[in-house]
């Protein structure tokens, strides 16, 4: 295999697992000049995720191929390069977690959370609180009709200390909250046990996350403004983060018990085409074209 130059904004898990190839070099920006001043300079295949902003369209406009995280970055990489869409692909986020079966974890978690069998859980995670919504997530859930669920709200210690702060306002949910530290929780065990995972995000750029979510069989609500909206359901996509209609839909779901498993298969069967040794095929097949 010849070395395959490579640039990314952001790294990934799918980045992490083929840089393990000695073949895979990654690009090291000029010193001495500004970016791209030299005319030897090479990337065979760019990664872009996030805001296309100038730097950004030099990096695609240099590159052999580009691969981003969305048809919705495709397309905008294409209205601002003019680059030719046979050299942009897309590979959306990886599934990289374990999945075990909801019935196995939740009977390990019964005592500790005090859930019975019909307990449904609601699950929040995010690296950065603010921007995902939790404000808006914390408003939904207080505003559901539905009486046996609980809340998991899955961070970084500082983030829940934050949190803590804004707690006392949601009273209804006193005794549904459950904050997670996510060092030290299994993480892949808490997305297989809930049963729906909402993020009213105000990002654009999808979150590992979600995949995560869809992966691990949970329904998937989140916001029109981000990228998930290619892969979930019109009936899952929110107008806004505080869309008023998202506290009624999750209620007919967790009370439509047929409703609620066939959108868990449904989300699983998506993520499952997005699993990291599908991804890395993609990859592979990618690089054959340049």
């Amino acid at each position: 295999m010849r070395n395959i130059v490579i640039h990314y904004k952001t790294i990934n898990s799918l980045i992490e697992k083929i840089k393990e190839n000695s073949w895979i070099k990654i690009y090291k920006k000029p010193i001495l000049s500004k970016i791209f001043g030299n005319k030897d300079d090479n990337i065979d295949i760019y990664f872009h995720s996030g805001n296309i902003d100038d730097e950004a369209i030099t990096y695609a406009k240099k590159s052999k191929h580009i691969i981003t995280n969305s048809f919705s970055n495709l397309n905008e990489i294409i209205k601002k390069t003019d680059i030719e869409k046979d050299k942009i692909d897309v590979i959306y986020p990886s599934a990289n977690i374990v999945y075990t079966k909801e019935k196995i974890v939740k009977e390990k978690y019964k005592k500790e959370f005090e859930l019975s069998d019909n307990t449904k859980l609601i699950l929040f995670s995010a690296n950065n609180f603010k921007t995902s919504g939790i404000k808006e997530f914390l408003d939904i859930v207080s505003n559901i009709s539905y009486i046996d669920f609980k809340v998991f709200i899955l961070g970084s210690k500082q983030q829940l200390k934050n949190l803590e702060f804004s707690l006392p306002k949601y009273e209804k949910l006193k005794e549904k909250i459950v904050l997670l530290d996510n060092k030290n929780s299994n993480i892949d065990e808490i997305f297989s046990v809930s049963d729906i995972f909402l993020l009213p995000t105000h990002s654009k750029n999808i979150a590992s996350s979600v995949i995560k979510a869809m992966y691990c069989k949970c329904v998937v609500f989140s916001t029109i403004n981000n990228d998930i909206k290619e892969l979930i359901d019109v009936f899952s996509t929110m107008d806004k983060p505080n869309d008023p209609s998202t506290p009624f839909k999750i209620d007919a779901i967790l009370h439509d018990i047929n409703e609620l498993k066939n959108i868990k298969k449904q989300n699983r069967k998506i993520a499952k085409e997005l699993e990291l040794s599908r991804n890395i095929l993609k990859f592979t097949e990618i690089i054959k074209k340049i």
